[in-house]
């Protein structure tokens, strides 16, 4: 439990400079994603900038199940081109990827559906209940005309609900920048709920998003429509979700969204790279037993590695890694999102129109048992067809995909385990699995799911690590508190 205080950056120096560097003090990583890339270089960058002249941490070791790094972070290439199968977009405010970004000198790119001039239509399984103006014309005199038109017709169905979403997506983005604040005033955090607390977050994973929107006075059509269809896209669920990964849903929904020009995969890849890691790919671990000063990771190898860290930066939820002793996390289930890309052309007749053209470039869906899917978006205009993305909480057969598109030239399935099934109140599981060092970096998932806060989540973890590896200070006193080569070989296309 994190008692209050602070200790200030120089403290922290001062504890990294207690470290007894032994081979005690090597890093084992389960999983190459976001989370564990960030541990790995957080636990570099912190040692290089405040250490002496012998790091704290020994080697490195990152596992991986598959042939490739970035966990949920993967492309896909349709047509010759290639598109985000994953984790999709990034924030503007989210400066821990902003900051690999520069230092992996890597681009940024706007996704598509970031383009006010696309169209939107809510489809409730038998007709669309709304539908923005479209326009087909390059001329950016007639793409402001609609838009403006646009923004005036959203205004008039949901009115002043709309600024109420607003901020309350602003107070929560706000609260969330404090992640960010300096060592000196920010502690290491030892558990989900204090780490929330602290920021003023944590009420909002005691109620659904719903209840949360209801309070802050917003009409019921802008929930069960327009907030209804960025969940559903978001997050694959309704707005029965916990009401802060609800927060962080339609904070993704607003401008100045971006990813990265090639794959944001590449932001996992990159920060591996420069992180003196050894990267096992294509080796699972199946058991982790801790032997008094070691844990003993036994991989599907047949090989063992003793660490002195082991961090699980991977959901435990569908994995079968035996804990030795066991270890107590609550039930979570995951939710699927199946992500399906088709080139070839929607049927208009399947959406009671006339003209593909009336079709708009997003569909988002109502909760209805008669929608088979969340979202349709274009991913590609070609010449003769086009490139789409659906996503749905079940798969798509071959039958259904014919249903609604006319022809279809090429597909593409994947299933994700993506992110938390959400629940109001949701209950977290330890950061600290064990009550020494094996750590968990997936246990602010339920808090919310997204590229950026697994990395807040991993800064943390790291920082966590630094400081209860350290001797020589007695961090249990009264008065102080924890604070704080080519990225493409290591992935290729699904």
């Amino acid at each position: 439990m994190i008692k209050h205080g602070r200790i200030t950056s120089l403290v922290f120096c001062f504890l990294l400079l207690h470290f007894s560097p032994t081979h005690s003090n090597t890093v084992c990583i389960i999983g190459s994603g976001i989370g564990g890339a960030s541990v790995a270089h957080f636990l570099r960058h912190y040692s290089a900038v405040y250490h002496s002249s012998q790091s704290p941490i020994g080697q490195i070791n990152i596992f991986e199940r598959n042939g490739v790094v970035g966990g949920r972070m993967a492309t896909v290439t349709v047509a010759g081109e290639t598109f985000e199968a994953g984790a999709s977009i990034l924030h503007p405010k989210n400066y821990h990827a902003l900051n690999y970004t520069k230092y992996l000198n890597l681009q940024l790119k706007t996704p598509k559906s970031t383009d006010d001039s696309l169209s939107l239509g809510i489809w409730d399984g038998h007709k669309f209940v709304y539908k923005t103006f479209n326009s087909k014309s390059k001329l950016p005199i007639v793409q402001r005309l609609v838009s403006l038109a646009n923004s005036i017709m959203i205004f008039f169905r949901y009115g002043f609900s709309l600024f109420r979403m607003s901020s309350l997506v602003e107070v929560t983005v706000n609260n969330f920048l404090r992640y960010y604040e300096g060592l000196n005033s920010r502690p290491v955090f030892e558990s989900v709920e204090e780490m929330l607390k602290w920021a003023g977050l944590y009420n909002l994973t005691t109620q659904t998003l719903g209840e949360e929107l209801v309070e802050a006075g917003l009409s019921p059509l802008l929930i069960q429509e327009l907030v209804t269809v960025i969940t559903r896209i978001n997050y694959g669920q309704s707005v029965n979700i916990s009401g802060l990964a609800g927060a962080v849903s339609l904070a993704g929904s607003g401008g100045g969204l971006w990813s990265i020009e090639g794959g944001n995969w590449q932001m996992a890849a990159g920060l591996i790279n420069r992180s003196d890691v050894v990267l096992h790919l294509h080796e699972e671990i199946e058991s982790v037993s801790y032997l008094g000063d070691v844990y003993v990771l036994n991989s599907t190898k047949g090989k063992s590695y003793n660490c002195g860290v082991t961090v699980v930066a991977t959901p435990l939820d569908e994995l079968n890694i035996d804990f030795n002793p066991r270890i107590s996390v609550p039930p979570r289930k995951l939710q699927h999102t199946h992500a399906t890309f088709v080139r070839g052309l929607l049927s208009p007749a399947y959406f009671g129109l006339n003209l593909l053209s009336d079709i708009p470039d997003l569909v988002g869906t109502k909760e209805s048992p008669d929608v088979p899917f969340s979202s349709i978006s274009i991913l590609k205009q070609h010449e003769n067809d086009v490139t789409y993305k659906i996503f749905s909480r079940e798969p798509m057969t071959d039958a259904l995909l014919d249903k609604f598109f006319s022809t279809r030239k090429e597909t593409i399935k994947i299933n994700w385990s993506a992110y938390p099934h959400y629940h109001a109140p949701e209950k977290f599981a330890p950061f600290i699995l064990d009550g020494q060092h094996l750590y968990y970096v997936n246990a602010f998932e339920n808090a919310a799911s997204t590229m950026e806060t697994s990395a807040v989540a991993a800064e943390n973890i790291a920082r966590l690590i630094l400081s209860r590896l350290s001797s020589g200070v007695d961090l249990s006193s009264s008065n102080l508190t924890r604070v704080g080569s080519n990225p493409s070989e290591l992935h290729s296309e699904l």
